[in-house]
């Protein structure tokens, strides 16, 4: 009698492994999930952009329009010589087709070109951008990392002591300070300790640094740095602090009634190192993924409170340059903007990813 060879149970790895090898199962760059993610980015960076540049065109009047009325206001100059003005002035053609702006748009981009400043020739969109954005990425990125920081802290705290008067005082106040816009935080504090309690020099915060000062890696220069930035910091700090604190605090609420947290309690593990390495490393994880989207917000969050501070960044630019019409300076802008928010909400989806693997998993091979 023959003896027949019994297989073993097949575990899934033979099917695995023979479905790899199968000609339509082959693996195709589009299937990775952060390939996904890159090529939605491209297209939403483009239609933004695109869609921005027909925006703006259709806004009411052009920059010789705004440039005339600027001359007859502020030099009273008649209609017709404000015109001539402007036409020897400006590098700006009012009557050439749309169609043509856009694609000569398109192959600047291409070049890494963005053009220059229609209502100040000679001046370039990239140097404006360098030169304006690292102060408000100094800035508001500060603001936002100590709000942060100040927000997981107390959050934490509060959760550990839920219920008791600290959890109502700062709770309550925590959602008042969230609650108010930033600009109105940004003018109360400049009229009221600024101009009626005379607490600081409203004139000599202004800027990003001062006149005299020679820029460079010095403590005077630093010092000085921090003390024209000071007020748009703690306006963002006092704005954002509240969201940090309260998506903390329920984050660490609901961590603490975990199964794994009651285990590590019976374990007789001290309460310092639960509330490390259990409760607060799992609490603060969904808070990085804001973090890297709030990130994204820096730059667009920032242009009243540099008005009103008369803070020299991208924000307090990109108003002047909305209010001349200034078509590339404009789009510039917006460009920097756009693509700090999509390269943050990428930068978000890949960490949410790392974090929980089951979110890219679950999307590869759709």
């Amino acid at each position: 009698m023959a003896l027949t060879e019994v297989a073993p149970p097949d575990t899934g790895a033979g099917q695995r492994a023979q479905a790899r090898r199968r000609p339509g199962r082959r693996w195709w760059p589009w299937r990775s999930y952060l390939a996904r993610r890159v090529g939605k980015s491209a297209i939403t960076l483009y239609l933004v952009v695109s869609l921005s540049f027909f925006l703006i065109r259709f806004m009411p009047g052009n920059p010789a329009d705004a440039y005339i009325a600027q001359l007859m206001s502020s030099q009273g100059l008649s209609y017709a010589d404000a015109a001539n003005q402007a036409r020897s002035v400006l590098a700006f053609d009012p009557d050439a087709p749309l169609v043509q702006q856009y694609l000569q748009y398109l192959g600047g981009l291409a070049r890494g070109d963005l053009g220059e400043s229609i209502t100040s020739p000679g001046t370039t969109v990239v140097s404006q951008l360098t030169t304006f954005v690292p102060w408000t990425l100094f800035s508001v990125g500060l603001g936002l990392l100590l709000s942060f920081a100040l927000g997981v802290a107390a959050g934490v705290l509060v959760a550990y002591r839920r219920g008791g008067l600290l959890d109502h005082v700062v709770t309550n106040v925590s959602s008042f300070l969230h609650a108010v816009p930033n600009y109105v935080w940004a003018m109360l504090i400049l009229v009221v300790f600024g101009v009626q309690f005379g607490w600081f020099d409203v004139t000599a915060v202004r800027g990003t640094h001062s006149a005299g000062v020679e820029p460079g890696f010095t403590p005077e220069f630093i010092g000085d740095i921090f003390f024209h930035a000071g007020l748009p910091i703690l306006v963002y700090v006092l704005t954002s602090f509240g969201g940090w604190f309260l998506t903390m605090k329920s984050s660490t609420v609901q961590v603490l009634d975990e199964d794994f947290v009651t285990v590590a309690r019976a374990r007789g593990l001290t309460g310092a190192r639960i509330g490390v390495h259990y409760v607060g490393r799992n609490a603060v994880l969904p808070l990085f993924a804001q973090l890297a989207v709030s990130v994204g917000f820096v730059v667009g969050g920032s242009t009243l409170i540099e008005r009103i501070f008369q803070y020299n960044g991208v924000g307090y630019h990109l108003f002047d340059a909305l209010t001349k019409r200034d078509y590339p300076m404009l789009q510039g802008f917006i460009l920097v903007l756009t693509f700090s928010v999509i390269v943050a909400n990428l930068l978000a989806d890949v960490l949410l990813s790392r974090i929980d693997p089951r979110i890219s998993a679950g999307q590869e091979g759709r």
